[in-house]
């Protein structure tokens, strides 16, 4: 995986506006199209798609182009979709191209090749003074609410994943170097509440290629799991077995 994601954590930022003129160029989409041949899936034997459209042909209101996400519907494939596709928002911002993963973004193109829609990603070329610059000033919860376990500061790096109307459902207990990581039902924000597991399912996926990024690039040795687990509150999503070496 490309380690140059590992960076990008702290510049990456959701785009809601865009103050520069400067257009995507189609070399721009020449490089997005080649990223996206090259994405690691989560779980491999689900197939994705995409299509890059104008924004006009969506209900999005920002950026240039929506990048519209489909999937296989199978066990998993909200995972998938976030862990594939967060490795696209972090490489973009490493070309100065914003993002904003838009959730209640509509289309006309519902399916593709016989898989359906899931979600669209808005996007626009920005300037380097547009993307963030001091990652701590990002607005979440503090990682004792987050985090059980002795190692808090992966998950004092691994908490700035972008999520839905920043619900952050990630939670996170360590226990003899066995990192279990569950997505918690009864966020409170506003997105309606039968939406909310859809969402936060992709946010998960997420989240784990977040993890897994700081565990790479602070040579952290992993075995991941990846479950589904409902537990009253929470639902288990993966285990990683680590090695701090």
């Amino acid at each position: 995986m490309d380690k140059n994601y590992y960076d990008m954590i702290y510049k990456r930022k959701s785009f809601r506006r865009y103050k520069s003129n400067i257009k995507i160029s189609e070399n721009d989409l020449t490089l997005i199209h080649e990223k996206i041949s090259g994405l690691i899936p989560l779980i491999d034997n689900i197939k994705t798609d995409y299509t890059i459209v104008n924004v006009e042909e969506t209900t999005a209101k920002r950026g240039d182009y929506c990048i519209l996400i489909y999937s296989e519907d199978k066990e998993g494939y909200l995972l998938n979709v976030g862990y594939m596709f967060e490795q696209l928002d972090l490489y973009l911002a490493s070309i100065n191209i914003g993002v904003c993963w838009y959730g209640m973004g509509k289309t006309v193109e519902k399916d593709k090749k016989g898989l359906k829609y899931v979600i669209m990603m808005t996007i626009g070329k920005a300037l380097d003074d547009e993307f963030r610059k001091d990652y701590k000033k990002a607005k979440r919860k503090d990682i004792k609410d987050t985090w059980e376990g002795e190692h808090k500061w992966i998950g004092d790096i691994a908490k700035y994943a972008p999520s839905a109307c920043n619900s952050q459902p990630w939670r996170v207990k360590e226990e003899n170097n066995i990192i279990s990581v569950y997505r918690l039902k009864n966020v409170k924000c506003i997105i309606p509440i039968i939406k909310i597991p859809f969402y936060n399912s992709i946010d998960m996926g997420i989240y784990l290629l977040i993890l897994e990024q700081v565990f790479s690039a602070n040579n952290i040795d992993f075995k991941r799991k990846i479950i589904n687990e409902d537990i009253t509150d929470k639902v288990k999503i993966a285990e990683y077995a680590i090695d701090m070496n």
